[in-house]
Parts: C-alpha cells; sequence; structure tokens
C-alpha cells in the first residue's frame, strides 16, 4: 500500500491518492482498456468488472494466483463471483477438458456426461427430482419463472400473473432488484418486497397471493452483500407459498455452494425449484433449473403439451466433462464442508480484527462467501448495507489491490479450493494492514 503518512488527511484526499497510485502502477492495462474502447461501449463486455479509473486487464491465472498484463500477482480471492471455486488450472478439470476436446465438440446431439452431471444434482439438492441445463444462471431463473407461470395456470391460477422478488436481489441481468429495478428487467408485474421483513413480506403475500404464480429469492443475497435469509423469514415464505399454491424458487446459483447440498440443505428449508449456475459446470459457462417431478415435467418432450427449452450450448461437450468431474470428483461434499468452515475462521478472524481497532468495517456473509461493509450497523437488512461508506469501501478495493489481493469493487470475496492456509493468512494480513493504518478514516 502506498505511504498511509500522506494520505490520511482525510478519505477524499486518501481516495484520490490510492486512484492516482493505482493508475500509475498499471499503464499497460490502461493501454488495454483505451484500445477495448474502440470496438465496445466504455470498453466493456460485462458491467460488473467496470471501475474507474480503468478496470486491469488480467494475463494469465493459475492456481489461486492472478497475473495482469502489468505484471502483478494476486491472491485470487474473488473466485471470479463463486463461479471460480477450482481456481484457474485445477488438473481434474484441465484433464476432464482435454479428454473431451480429444473427442471434438459441437456434436448437435446427446453426450456421455449430460446424465452423469444431472444425476449428480439430483442426488445433492433436496428439492430437486428433476433437471434441466442452461448456459447461464441467468437463464435458468428465466426459465424457471416461465416454467412456474405456466404450472400456475394450468392448475386453475389464471389470475396469477405476478412474481415477487425481493430488494437487493439478483437473480442475473435481466432479473436485477439491487436498486429496486431495472430498465432491462423482464417484462413480468413485479411485487417487490423487503428481504428478512417477516411481517411486511406476510401482509404483500396476504395482499397479492392470488395474482403470485412465484416467489423468487435468494437464501442469502449474494450481490447484495452477502445478506444472510434469516431462518425465521425463510420459514415464513416457505409456509406461505405453500399454504397458497406459489411456487417457492430458490436462486442458488452462488449459494449452493455453501453446504454440500446447497443452503436449503444448510437451512432446512426445501422451496419448490432451485435454480443453479456458476462452479457447477466445472468453471465454463454453465446454469440449471430443476425441481419437483410435477413442475418440471412440463418441460418433457415425450408430451404433446410439453414446455419448449432449447439451447445450442445446454449441454455442451466441455461444460458436460468439466461440470462431472468438478462437482462429481473435486467439490464433493467433504470438500464442500471443508471449504466452507475455512471461510468461516477467515471471516471470523477478520471480524475479530475490526472489532479489536474499534473501526466502522466488518464483514457478513456465510462460509465461503463474504462481503466487506464500512458501517457498525449489523448486516441484516438493505437499510443496513445502505449505511455503508463507499468511499471507505473503494479505498478498500483499491489498498487490497495494492496488497496482491484480487477482490471485488464491493468488497466481495468468494473462497476457491486452491486457497491454503498461507494465502489465508496473507488475506487477513492484508486487511490487518489496511484497518491499522486507514483506522482515522475507518471511524465507528
Amino acid at each position: 500500500m502506498p505511504d498511509q503518512t500522506l494520505v490520511n488527511s482525510d478519505l477524499h484526499s486518501a481516495l484520490a491518492e490510492a486512484r492516482q497510485a493505482y493508475a500509475a502502477r498499471n499503464q499497460k492495462s490502461l493501454a488495454r482498456h483505451n484500445e477495448s474502447c474502440e470496438a465496445m461501449p466504455g470498453g466493456n463486455t460485462r458491467t460488473t468488472l467496470h471501475n474507474s479509473p480503468f478496470p486491469l486487464t488480467v494475463a494469465r491465472g493459475e492456481g489461486c494466483r492472478l497475473w495482469d498484463v502489468d505484471g502483478h500477482e494476486y491472491i485470487d480471492v474473488l473466485g471470479e463471483y463463486t463461479a471460480g471455486i477450482y481456481g484457474h488450472s485445477h488438473p481434474v478439470i484441465r484433464a476432464a477438458i482435454d479428454r473431451a476436446l480429444d473427442h471434438g465438440w459441437n456434436y448437435g446431439g446427446r453426450n456421455a456426461n449430460e446424465a452423469r452431471l444431472a444425476k449428480l444434482v439430483a442426488d445433492r439438492m433436496p428439492s430437486i427430482d428433476l433437471v434441466r441445463f442452461t448456459n447461464s444462471g441467468t437463464e435458468g431463473n428465466v426459465m424457471a419463472l416461465a416454467g412456474a407461470r405456466v404450472f400456475a395456470q394450468r392448475n386453475g391460477r389464471k389470475a396469477a400473473t405476478k412474481v415477487m422478488v425481493f430488494h437487493g436481489g439478483y437473480h442475473g441481468g435481466v432479473l436485477y432488484f439491487v436498486s429496486g429495478g431495472s430498465p432491462v428487467n423482464m417484462p413480468y408485474e413485479y411485487v417487490v418486497a423487503p428481504y428478512n421483513d417477516v411481517e411486511g413480506t406476510r401482509a404483500l403475500l396476504a395482499k397479492h397471493g392470488e395474482e403470485l404464480f412465484a416467489v423468487l429469492l435468494e437464501p442469502m443475497q449474494g450481490s447484495h452483500g452477502c445478506l444472510p435469509g434469516d431462518l425465521a423469514f425463510l420459514q415464513m415464505v416457505r409456509q406461505e407459498t405453500k399454504a397458497r399454491g406459489i411456487t417457492m424458487i430458490f436462486d442458488e446459483v452462488m449459494t449452493s455452494r455453501l453446504s454440500p447440498g446447497g443452503l436449503q440443505e444448510k437451512t432446512g428449508v426445501i422451496p419448490d425449484m432451485t435454480t443453479l449456475g456458476k462452479y457447477i459446470g466445472g468453471g465454463m459457462s454453465f446454469g440449471a433449473f430443476g425441481g419437483r417431478h410435477d413442475i418440471m415435467e412440463l418441460f418433457d418432450p415425450t408430451k404433446p403439451d410439453h414446455l419448449p427449452h432449447a439451447g445450442t450450448f445446454n449441454n455442451n461437450a466441455l461444460t458436460m466433462a468439466a461440470g462431472a468431474a468438478g462437482y462429481g470428483e473435486v467439490y464433493t461434499p467433504a470438500a464442500a464442508k471443508e471449504l466452507n468452515e475455512r471461510g468461516e475462521r477467515i471471516r471470523q478472524r477478520l471480524n475479530e480484527i475490526c472489532a479489536r481497532e474499534k473501526v466502522a468495517f466488518q464483514f457478513s456473509g456465510i462460509g465461503s462467501m463474504m462481503t466487506a461493509h464500512a458501517t457498525t450497523r449489523p448486516i441484516r437488512t438493505a437499510a443496513d448495507i445502505a449505511t455503508s461508506n463507499q468511499d471507505a469501501k473503494e479505498l478498500f478495493f483499491f489498498d487490497m489491490l495494492a496488497a496482491g489481493i484480487w477482490i471485488a469493487r464491493r468488497g466481495f470475496v468468494a473462497l476457491n479450493i486452491m486457497i491454503g492456509e498461507a494465502e489465508a493468512d496473507r488475506f487477513v494480513a492484508a486487511v490487518e494492514e489496511f484497518v491499522v493504518a486507514r483506522k482515522a478514516l475507518l471511524k465507528a
């Protein structure tokens, strides 16, 4: 990190200095950014990867490390926003992809690994009797909602045309509710409920119950600051949806990694449908939706009134091979338990440092997922997250990069299985250095 004696006079000055040092240190990334702006709007094709003054360009990855085009090395604690759970060069994944490449790709037909991967998913996820694959978690959520709507209609719930979502929820680029909504969202009628508010959500379910065909929620909101769902809240939603015949959909695209059978297994709250993605495809492009037999059989092409679900790469040979190897051989139930226990220990150490130094900084989350917040308020609601000092979080981002820690701009962390004790210690030490050096700027 830069010389702290020069930049701690006030938060605004410290942040300006950090940005300046970042720009000076990463001139090749700046050049790549300027080149990309010639062919892409803002030089970007994935909004979440943009940051000011410009994003870094990665040259390569190996194990749990990344190197940028300017030659800087980083310990990757971002884990590709949960998709990179295997690190960047796991030998089992690499061997599976090599074997698949040896047999060609783009078959236009079934392959041997898709049924194997489907069985692995159905065996581990309590809510899933049958599953279908997509190319992303976004597609999984789109198809789950489509299926739930038809299921309601065919079961006589003709007035059910709306879906309940939650403030802060993120279910893909066309189902974005972190700020309440988005101009590019799918054109459903939405009832946006307050996450973790038992009585407020119960009242909305009572008011709109006849109009709702589905309730879509994450058992821990990932993109909205790793906000865990209170057990009483999740149980209430399950009870109310079951009583009203509303399909409850858990978006476990991120959170399925948090125990062998996802957060639904850990909490004991079992939805009607579940959407998946990220790491289950072995780090390749992947998504899925699955659930109860009576809902998923709507997509059975042997039935005369089945719903179409197309997608050239739904069962692509590379993803199916990587997923079957990764989910079946690498991220086993034992590995899931080990990674998430390690994450709990790391988050506890980080919060102990913040408490010891009496700063307005903390980490929320479950297991191997966590997010930094520049506030002292316990993280239970969207209002708590909103109190976080965004300048302090941005300063944290720049200081972590300067310390060789690859992290999301929003302070998000998703550990990968290649991170050992030495890397964990280095991450904790970098956070401690930040907290101690910036203490005057992180006033409680």
